[in-house]
């Protein structure tokens, strides 16, 4: 089989390797030429045998919506588009109908494994017409893990169906994240423990909050056993937010989740506006004391971070890699 792929950071570069060692033809185009294999949309689709399969692994959002537009004026009736990256699933079907009006076939797929997938395979979440996921399952295939394929691949339902359950999956991530980190705040800070990371590992096999997330932070813990070398500011996918807003709209509550991701907004507070007030209102109706800003020493904030905070479009170049855990 002889696939395209558009977009080669982290993930689609990694992507487009284990497929190569599966047996998969690739042809990639990316706007960064030392990685891409063509010059542009309209040669990648030259290069493609019919019926074309085109995956796409680019930011979400204006970005998609520009190469789905480019590739409606390059592909032909029957052939196959994926959007492999973190579109909204509402997206999805809009960009499905654009395409399908010149005969263009439209598939979504949720793709969770990040820069571990190369080697371990990716979790996917595909959602489409049956005859679609069927043209696209040797992809499919060489991209999962070995094994059972309901261990790994889902075809969820309908078109936005791969994207939206992809969205849970990440709104999920949040909270397992979250308390992960807040029980390893609570080891670090109490003085009987003296070997924090000891404890996690212990944790591993054997008890009932194992899991891959666990292992990864052992992983971080030995590489920097106090994480001194990582600032406390976590931005977020997108993913994260569009859950809680799926809750709200549904009127069914996610506590855990939108905790995590207030969380993370609060990570990037260094001086909560919030938390001022809430000192102000306990020193007027209870005269407790005050902290004045000159009794508080500002932790080191790494020149990258400071210049996220103060750079409104970085936070979103942030989460331009397409693909990224969440």
């Amino acid at each position: 089989m002889h696939i395209g792929l558009i977009g080669l950071g982290k993930m689609g570069f990694n992507m487009r390797e284990r497929l190569r060692r599966s047996g998969i033809d690739v042809t990639g185009f990316d706007r960064n030429p030392v990685v891409s294999d063509v010059m542009s949309v309209t040669e990648l689709a030259s290069e493609l045998p019919s019926p074309r399969v085109v995956w796409l692994m680019v930011p979400a959002g204006e970005v998609t919506e520009a190469v789905i537009h480019e590739l409606a004026e390059v592909l032909s009736p029957g052939d196959l588009v994926i959007d492999g990256g973190n579109s909204r699933y509402d997206a999805d079907i809009r960009n499905a109908e654009k395409l399908a009006a010149a005969g263009i076939r439209f598939m979504d797929c949720g793709v969770s494994g990040g820069v571990w997938g190369k080697e371990n395979g990716y979790g996917l979440m595909a959602g489409g017409e049956a005859a679609d996921i069927a043209l696209a399952m040797p992809v499919l295939d060489a991209l999962r893990p070995e094994g059972e394929r309901e261990r790994s691949f889902v075809h969820a339902g309908a078109v936005g169906a791969g994207h939206y359950a992809k969205m849970i999956h990440n709104g999920i991530e949040y909270g397992l994240m979250q308390a992960y980190a807040e029980g390893y705040e609570l080891l670090a800070g109490k003085d009987i423990i003296t070997d924090v990371p000891g404890v996690m590992r212990a944790w591993q096999d054997g008890t009932v909050i194992r899991s891959w997330l666990l292992d990864l932070m052992v992983n971080a813990l030995d590489e920097d056993p106090g994480l001194s070398r990582v600032a406390g500011y976590a931005e977020d996918s997108g993913e994260g937010r569009w859950t809680v807003q799926e809750a709200v709209a549904n009127g069914i509550p996610a506590p855990v989740i939108t905790a995590a991701l207030y969380a993370r907004f609060v990570s990037r507070q260094e001086d909560s506006p919030a938390m001022k007030m809430v000192a102000a209102l306990r020193n007027q109706f209870g005269g407790h004391s005050v902290r004045s800003t000159d009794d508080v020493v500002p932790p080191e904030t790494p020149p990258d971070v400071a210049s996220r905070r103060q750079d409104p479009d970085v936070p979103r170049a942030a989460v331009d890699e397409t693909g990224s855990p969440e």
